[in-house]
């Protein structure tokens, strides 16, 4: 029993600190379940929870047009304070009490490869 809980917290330390590869694959996991219900799978903002009703469609991260426009703090800003403090849609939650500083990162490179895009 000790062994498999010194075996458990070996893994999760591991995998916390382990490759750009594996952190990718965390980052694209964030994604998925933070994101992708309104900003769809692939960056279209094409989302599962996205209805005709909305007052505005969610930002497609594929467009590298507009996605150049902003900044990575553009990115995290909006990620973590929400859409209303940063006088963008009332619909973008803040994500600063549920996401961290490491996650928010891979999170932005992750949007980064969406829009194939370095922003400005």
């Amino acid at each position: 029993m000790l062994r498999s809980a010194f075996i458990f917290v070996a893994l999760v330390i591991f995998g916390i600190s382990g490759s750009g590869e594996a952190n990718a694959a965390g980052a694209k996991e964030v994604y998925d379940f933070y994101c992708s219900q309104c900003h769809g799978a692939t960056g279209k903002g094409d989302g599962p929870n996205v209805t005709k009703d909305m007052p505005v469609t969610p930002r497609n991260f594929t467009n590298a047009a507009e996605m150049n426009k902003l900044s990575d703090k553009d990115l995290r800003d909006v990620i973590m304070d929400g859409g209303p403090a940063l006088s963008k849609s009332s619909i973008m939650p803040p994500w600063s009490q549920t996401l961290t500083e490491g996650e928010t990162t891979g999170l932005i490179k992750h949007i980064r490869k969406l829009c194939k895009c370095k922003g400005k």
